[in-house]
């Protein structure tokens, strides 16, 4: 499988992850963060260095919960702008998209 290029806000976004789980790690150890996790150092590693600036959503998901961080948080952090988290507002959906009940 071939895998799309990243755009560049992607790859910054993924720096921003990267920079915001190293700083929330602080003094602690890769290895007993990765641990904590449930992952491989290597792996909390190529994050936080940017290598994987798009990793699962559950492996994000162990990491700040073994960093003690919400989701909202790491959400926050990685956003481009202040306030570009917050929602947007309901995804339209294309017409023709749904069916009737009863088609």
């Amino acid at each position: 499988m071939v895998r799309t290029p990243l755009t560049p806000e992607e790859r910054l976004r993924g720096e921003r992850l990267g920079a915001l789980l190293r700083e929330a790690r602080g003094e602690r150890s890769m290895v007993a963060v990765a641990a904590s996790a449930g992952l491989s150092a290597e792996t909390l590693r190529k994050i936080e260095t940017g290598r994987a600036p798009t990793p699962a959503f559950f492996t994000v998901a162990a990491i700040a919960a073994a960093l003690g961080l919400t989701l909202d948080e790491i959400l926050a952090g990685c956003a481009e702008e202040p306030g570009e988290a917050e929602p947007a507002g309901p995804v339209p959906v294309p017409a023709g998209y749904l069916l009737p009940l009863g088609a």
